[in-house]
Parts: structure tokens; sequence; C-alpha cells
């Protein structure tokens, strides 16, 4: 027996049809970033949906359209609910790469607020802190790891260390805190403050060069032995570190004392403000004397 053959009005009708169940399909099933909560149950509804109107037409003695099958389900995958703060850059927008390095820096971000490389950092976590300021910067400030107020704002250096880098970068250097980059070695906070373990920073290593790599400054400033230790993979103390300028990748790297060390032993501010005359000589900054 030959098909029955539907008339060009018929036809039409049903094409419409066809796509408004699409459309219902779609606004149902489909969410726009992500599949909604309770997908399967919306989805069996609008399969008995279609199952009714694909009797009815039959009953009728009308063909039916062809219906694309179903996607797989795709199961809602529980995770810690933290907070993620999006990379917001400082600086000059209009300059050259600027929206560019913004955009591959919030993708590494993006990442690193996913990452659970290090179990115990993971869970005591409140949030990742990726890093901030002027992504076409020409000096990147690399600390240790993040402290509670940093891990509660998700912003590196914003307690009291922070005003003292703050102090040391404006007062000091004379140069906007926004004009420059900031981040960690260990992008989450570790429990009371200690120190981060080798297996931890060489997890988030990764993470720390492909930053630097998008920015490319020219300089890095290293607050502290443990920054300075892992940046350069040294192991000398930041006594001796401190008063020359190292090498990474082609950067010139100046090493000081951690400005939460300056703040527990205030006679070292001294030797921390030499160091930033040596940094500040080597970008060719006026450097005031004090």
């Amino acid at each position: 027996m030959e098909p029955e053959k539907l008339s060009k009005t018929s036809t039409t009708r049903y094409l419409s049809e066809y796509l408004e169940d699409l459309s219902r399909a779609g606004a149902q099933d489909f969410y726009v970033g992500g599949a909604k909560s309770g997908r399967g149950g919306q989805t069996r509804k609008t399969s008995e949906n279609r199952n009714k109107e694909t009797t009815a037409r039959n009953d009728a003695g009308v063909a039916s359209p062809r219906v694309s099958p179903e996607p797989p389900s795709v199961p809602d995958v529980p995770t810690k609910n933290e907070p993620f703060r999006v990379f917001e850059p400082t600086g000059d927008a209009t300059a050259p790469e600027f929206a560019e390095r913004t955009d591959r820096l919030r993708v590494i971000a993006a990442d690193v607020a996913r990452c659970a490389r290090c179990a115990e950092l993971a869970a005591s976590r409140t949030q990742t802190v990726f890093g901030s300021g002027n992504p076409t910067s020409e000096l990147v400030f690399v600390g240790e790891g993040p402290g509670a107020d940093e891990d509660a704002q998700g912003l590196p250096f914003v307690g009291r260390s922070g005003k003292l880098l703050t102090d040391m970068i404006e007062k000091g250097m004379g140069i906007p805190r926004d004009s420059v980059f900031i981040c960690n070695v260990v992008r989450c906070r570790p429990p009371q403050n200690r120190n981060p373990r080798p297996d931890e920073a060489a997890a988030c290593r990764p993470f720390l060069d492909a930053t630097l790599d998008v920015v490319r400054p020219k300089f890095i400033c290293c607050l502290g032995s443990i920054a300075a230790k892992n940046l350069l993979n040294v192991d000398v103390p930041i006594g001796r570190l401190r008063g020359k300028v190292c090498d990474y990748r082609g950067i010139k790297v100046v090493c000081t004392y951690h400005p939460a060390y300056l703040l527990r032993n205030p006679p070292a501010k001294k030797d921390a403000w030499a160091d930033l005359q040596l940094l500040m000589r080597e970008m060719g900054l006026p450097t005031p004397t004090k």
C-alpha cells in the first residue's frame, strides 16, 4: 500500500506543529549554561505529551512527523557550594592586548576555581584566590598563599599584610597598586595559615606559570622565602636571595621579605626598602630616599 499523500496545506500545518513541539521541548528540557535540576521528570513529562499527540495522529490516520530522539540526560553533579570571584582587571583598558589577556586570565581563574588537586586545601577553603590587578603590567608581585581575609574575599593581600603591601607599592615605589598584578604561589588558603607544602606548591605551579605567561611581565618581586624558593626553584634562604637580581625565564626577579614578616619584625623594613629601591632602579623608576 502506498503511503498516504498529504496536501501542501496539511504538510505545512504538521511541519508547523512539529517545530512547535521541538520549541516546547527545548524550553522545558534545557537551560543556557547547564541542565536544570530535576530535568529527568520534565523530560518524562514531555515524552508522555509527545506519545499522546502521536497516538492522536495515528487514530486520525495522519502520518506523524519524524521526531529526533531525546538527548541523553545529564545528571546533576553535586559540588561544594563555593563562591567564585571572576577576575576583574584593573589598569588601562585601552592598552594593547588588555581585553585578550583579561579573557585568558578569566579562563585560568575558572580552572583554579574548579581545582581539587590538593584534597585538604579544597575541602577547607572558602574559595580560591586567583589574583588581581593589571593584566598588561610590567611588574608582578608573587606571595606565598592566601590568608583568612583573602580566603573570605577571594582577593590577594587584602588584610593587614595587604595594607602594608599597598603602602610599599604606592608610598614607597610611587605607583598605583592597580597598575601592577598580584598573585600567590598557591591559590587556596592552607589551614591555620600554615606554610604551603611542597606538593601543594607543585600542584598549583601550572597556574602560576600560566598566569605569568599571559601577563608577560618584565619584572617580578617575590614576597618572602616560599615565593622566592618556589618561583626560582632554589633552596636558598631569603637573606641570601634579596639584594640581588635573579632570573626567571628572562624576567628580572627581585626578592624581599613578606609583608607579614615585616609586621612582626619592623626593623626589617629598612632592608625591604632597599630591595624596593633596587627594583625601581631596574625598572627605571625614580628612587626617592627615605
